[in-house]
């Protein structure tokens, strides 16, 4: 599942480099907004989701129970 995870990490990190859009203002997305800008707002969702994977599917899980093993609670101490 990694090896997947790294697959699209690196495919994201290709089609960030949008030289194809670089001299381009159209297509206009809702007739006003340039295909730079929409592109990488749908680039910014994707890189989200990646992320979201990246929690859910390569998270060290075995953190996580370490600390429970252990019966101790942290407290949380607020910032000043």
């Amino acid at each position: 599942m990694k090896w997947f995870l790294l697959v699209l990490t690196v495919a994201l990190i290709v089609v960030h480099q949008d030289f194809w859009n670089w001299a381009k203002t159209e297509p206009r997305l809702f007739g006003y907004l340039p295909v730079g800008i929409w592109y990488h707002a749908a680039f910014c969702i994707a890189a989200s989701v990646l992320l979201w994977l990246f929690v859910l599917l390569a998270w060290p899980k075995h953190l996580e129970d370490a600390q429970r093993e252990d019966g101790v609670a942290r407290e949380q101490t607020p910032m000043h």
